[in-house]
């Protein structure tokens, strides 16, 4: 039976299969993304966190060392992750990295997201994280880490909440609570922003405040 309410345009189209196709990509923008079991079995753990800490090379940067003959070097960062780690502190936790090496492109970065603890140089990463905890007065169950070599694992051990990116090695991947599906330097900070936020209950109205 055909409806005589619906026209049908030059190109084959009634109005009204148009308007249901308007209507169901508009339900589509509105469906929520669909978040893994891992995700899901580590909301709770996540809620506890006021402050993540972040190893760089390999986590805030996809692991490469460019050297220049000059004697400096380069680092690329993800602008993803700056926006989730702004959002993090904007909705009030803390953000700090622990690394074992020193680069001034390190500090500017940290610099330029407002980090509020920056330990550079620190091969002895537990050390610092103690210093850390006792600066701050947090426990250990408000604090995450994430971090991608065995370095990275006397702090991972200790943390409420500990991550991965996905191309951490494996020793570290089968120990941490959660491993991102993106690998450092590409997006993996900024999901495991995203998960923190959720578990607060605040990434609904963030994500709304940039739809409306």
């Amino acid at each position: 039976m055909t409806n005589e309410s619906c026209s049908v345009g030059s190109g084959g189209y009634s109005d009204c299969s148009l308007t249901q196709t308007l209507r169901e990509l508009a339900m589509e923008r509105e469906r929520p993304v669909v978040r893994s079991k891992k995700w899901q079995d580590n909301l709770v753990r996540a809620r506890k966190v006021e402050l993540l800490l972040l190893d760089v090379d390999g986590v805030l940067t996809d692991g490469t060392l460019l050297y220049h003959e000059e004697g400096g070097e380069t680092k690329g960062f993800n602008t993803q992750d700056g926006l989730g780690l702004r959002l993090l502190q904007d909705a009030g936790v803390g953000v700090g990295l622990i690394t074992a090496r020193l680069s001034g492109a390190v500090a500017r970065r940290a610099a330029d997201l407002g980090f509020a603890h920056v330990y550079a140089g620190r091969d002895d990463k537990v050390v610092a994280y103690g210093e850390l905890l006792k600066k701050t007065g947090l426990s250990s169950e408000q604090t995450a880490f994430m971090g991608d070599d065995l370095l990275d694992l006397p702090v991972l051990l200790k943390v409420g909440c500990s991550f991965a990116p996905a191309n951490a090695v494996a020793e570290v991947k089968q120990r941490v609570h959660y491993t991102a599906s993106r690998s450092g330097g590409h997006g993996a900070v900024r999901e495991v922003c995203e998960l923190i936020l959720e578990a607060r209950g605040q990434w609904s109205s963030i994500l709304a405040g940039f739809t409306k």
